[in-house]
């Protein structure tokens, strides 16, 4: 167990430690932006810590409305619904569409909150293979009766391996139906991919109204809690069937203001995406130049798979000694992890070339 002991950036002091960080998910390194901090800090002196109540009553303050004015703007939608925690948008998603489907087919590699939202529904559920489309479609056929409306729902960007579902071809599987739907969690997308940073839809360049999909804000936003953005009525209709975001407490407040802070600079900066790709390119070059197979995707996570003769675990901690932290996830301890293990890193905007061309080159003197 390790501690940290700083807000996490591309310098984290781990341990005691300051250290190159390739790890969590703070791809642009705002969590200790001075901006949010102050903004956090002006909200608990005006606000409180919260509003002790739901947002179905009194609960509701200018900070969190702040909060969904921003993210619709971002994601140019008429509206955006904000919750306190980004794990709930899939459980949000089942709920609120739970009248226009029958049977829920699921990536087999899907987040735990994918999977704890299917739960929360009674419907009938069918795994079908990792990024396959074609086991999809299998699936599809076997498991629909005549006039049975499918849901499809799966991680945008999968947290270790860093693979982006391949939303266009499910969606050529699903035009053989009449009416369908599909739910992606964008945790890892939001803010990261597509022109604007709108996530996997805007990535593929798909607009269409079975498309659904939940973001986090406590990732590459650098703050705090759940949202999904679309039109207005859409929102209501989630805020009237899945009762979670009304019924539950609001995000903290002080959270809430550091996050509408996040929004703000992050869309006013979209260079900060562009130095995020550009360090994503030379990473994912210099690594693919070592043996190790590595996609060619803007994705800010890099999966090391293992190597013959290569201890993963060891080469952590090796690259810990030398003051660099990566993350080692052993096999099947998390969705998307490779059954030998992987290396999980994680490249900032924040992360200079230097600290990029040590890492690869510690790496490089491991193998």
């Amino acid at each position: 167990m390790y501690l940290m002991e700083s807000a996490p950036g591309a310098r984290t002091v781990i341990d005691g430690e300051e250290v190159d960080y390739f790890c969590g998910c703070g791809y642009y390194g705002l969590q200790g932006h001075p901006e949010l901090i102050q903004a956090a800090c002006e909200a608990v002196k005006k606000y409180g810590i919260g509003s002790a109540t739901s947002r179905s009553g009194y609960g509701n303050n200018p900070v969190l409305l702040e909060v969904e004015e921003r993210a619709s703007e971002f994601f140019g939608t008429e509206s955006a619904l904000y919750y306190v925690s980004g794990f709930l948008g899939n459980s949000i998603l089942l709920r609120g569409l739970e009248d226009k489907y029958e049977v829920i087919f699921t990536d087999r590699e899907s987040h735990y909150s994918v999977m704890d939202g299917v739960a929360l529904v009674n419907k009938p559920v069918v795994g079908f293979s990792h990024l396959e489309h074609q086991d999809l479609r299998k699936k599809l056929k076997k498991h629909l009766r005549p006039s049975q409306r499918p849901l499809v729902i799966c991680d945008g960007i999968f947290p270790v391996s860093g693979e982006i579902s391949p939303i266009p071809e499910y969606l050529k599987v699903l035009e053989e139906f009449d009416e369908f739907y599909i739910c992606v969690d964008d945790a890892h997308a939001t803010g990261v991919i597509g022109e604007k940073g709108r996530g996997s839809f805007e990535y593929f360049g798909l607009k269409d109204e079975r498309l659904y999909s939940s973001g986090t804000l406590s990732k590459a936003l650098g703050g705090h809690g759940g949202i999904i953005a679309g039109d207005k009525e859409f929102i209501e209709r989630l805020k009237e069937k899945s009762k979670i975001p009304y019924a539950s407490s609001a995000p903290p407040t002080p959270a809430a203001a550091a996050t509408a802070k996040a929004i703000e600079i992050l869309s006013k900066n979209p260079g900060l995406r562009k130095k995020l790709w550009a360090n994503v390119a030379y990473a994912k070059t210099g690594l693919r130049d070592l043996g190790f197979y590595i996609d060619d995707t803007p994705v800010p996570i890099i999966c090391l798979h293992s190597k013959k003769d290569v201890d993963l675990e060891a080469l952590q901690l090796n690259l810990l000694k030398k003051g660099i932290a990566v993350f080692y996830v052993p096999g099947k301890t998390y969705s998307s992890v490779p059954e030998s293990g992987a290396i999980r890193i994680a490249i900032f905007s924040s992360h200079t070339k230097d600290q990029i061309g040590r890492l690869i080159e510690e790496i490089k003197r491991f193998l």
